[in-house]
């Protein structure tokens, strides 16, 4: 069986990244395997362990860490750690899927690195930083002061987009899709 690509995704929160990644998953012939992260934070609202995360304590990611299971990690905020375990990445390739990673900017340029030309980094830009802000305060789940840090964090990690292999604006959600399917169809063409 042929091994599967590791396609990465990353943005800053509210851009539409995980909508986008939904329609894609509903492609079968993109052959795509989700890759679930591991967080110290505690769920939101409906997030279920094993799904949307694996939610473990900060001890428990310290440890995961300290043993060398994680393919990437960051702390992300303050006290806040995600990071794609290696045994995620390994149950999805080798199943011949491709592996879809929704990660942070740093872990996704690691994952690149470690990976090389198995691997296609795409970074989803907002159309601007204002649209961002009005997303963000249109899902209403964040605080005041969680849509401030989230902005901040957003400008920062929009200066590491020229290291990706491709940008997409999502100024539209159907055409940010399409370029974005596009791009991944290529990659695995390959």
């Amino acid at each position: 069986m042929k091994k599967g690509k590791i396609i990465i995704l990353s943005a800053p929160s509210g851009t539409g990244k995980s909508t986008i990644i939904a329609e894609l998953m509903k492609k079968p012939e993109l052959k795509l395997g989700f890759s679930v992260s591991a967080t110290s934070r505690a769920p939101r609202g409906c997030e279920v362990h094993g799904k949307e995360y694996y939610f473990l304590t900060p001890e428990e990611f310290k440890e995961k860490v300290d043993n060398g299971e994680f393919v990437e990690w960051e702390e992300v905020y303050a006290g806040t750690c995600y990071g794609t375990l290696v045994s995620e990445v390994e149950r999805v390739i080798e199943s011949g899927h491709n592996l879809i990673m929704d990660i942070d900017v740093k872990g996704a340029l690691n994952v690149k690195k470690r990976y090389g030309q198995l691997a296609l980094s795409l970074f989803i830009l907002p159309p601007s930083l204002e649209e961002l802000e009005r997303r963000l305060r249109v899902r209403s789940t964040d605080s005041e002061e969680s849509i401030r840090k989230r902005l901040e964090k957003a400008e920062y990690e929009m200066s590491f987009a020229p290291q990706f292999d491709a940008r997409v604006v999502n100024e539209d959600l159907s055409t940010a899709t399409e370029e974005v399917e596009s791009a991944i169809k290529k990659a695995i063409a390959d």
